[in-house]
């Protein structure tokens, strides 16, 4: 039974991944950014394990997580959970900029500091939702690009540091997917927001799941994802 530690599990992408592998009787440590939400977690998820510590505030995941029990077995480690806010250069905050790097990129990188023993223990597997943005950057969109386009260095260096170790690293690159981060990017925008225009969360987990249950002498790298409509 294979043990997996999902950020961004309460909606979208990381929801429709988190139940389709509890459906199968996986494992799952499910990261909050409070009690509270883990709550909400525990109970969507009978038998799953929480994980509490704020991605906004990656300073003190250690410390937080020094209060906790770590999982012992992590067979993937899967960086789901994100935040944007859009606006032009000219008028991005430090704020802005500091809270989308820390959650979309720093955060991440701490995670899985944290937990690369287990998952060279077990030649486990790290998956980095990131964004059609981490790819081309448009107008407004800099700080959450920057955002993405370093996570996606930061998969590709830990690609070529744990080949050695059997750790797989695969980003997925989604187009616009109907979730509430897509309803908050219209409201931005100043635009309608049909969710059927977009990409299914659930389109997104079939892909994120393909990858992670191929054989181990297979790895997907990179994978993009676009609306089909």
């Amino acid at each position: 039974m294979a043990t997996h530690v999902i950020t961004g599990a309460g909606s979208g992408i990381g929801a429709a991944v988190a139940r389709r592998l509890h459906a199968r009787g996986d494992e799952l440590v499910l990261h909050a950014r409070d009690a509270g939400r883990a709550k909400e977690l525990a109970a969507a998820f009978p038998g799953a394990r929480t994980l509490v510590g704020d991605l906004a505030d990656p300073d003190r995941l250690s410390w937080a997580f020094s209060h906790q029990s770590l999982p012992d077995r992590v067979d993937s480690l899967l960086h789901i959970a994100g935040v944007v806010d859009l606006g032009p250069v000219g008028e991005l905050t430090p704020k802005t900029w500091r809270h989308q790097l820390n959650v979309n990129l720093v955060a991440p990188a701490e995670l899985t500091r944290h937990f690369l023993p287990q998952l060279r223990a077990h030649r486990g597997h790290v998956v980095f939702v990131n964004s059609g943005a981490g790819l081309n950057a448009h107008a407004d969109w800099s700080a959450y690009a920057a955002s993405k386009h370093g996570l996606k260095a930061l998969a590709n260096s830990l690609r070529h540091e744990e080949h050695g170790n059997g750790v797989r690293v695969t980003s997925v690159y989604p187009g616009r997917t109907a979730s509430p981060m897509q309803a908050k990017v219209h409201r931005q925008e100043g635009k309608d927001y049909d969710p059927g225009r977009w990409i299914d969360p659930e389109s997104v987990a079939t892909t994120i799941l393909m990858a992670l249950d191929l054989p181990a002498d297979a790895e997907v790298n990179d994978l993009t994802v676009r609306p089909g409509r």
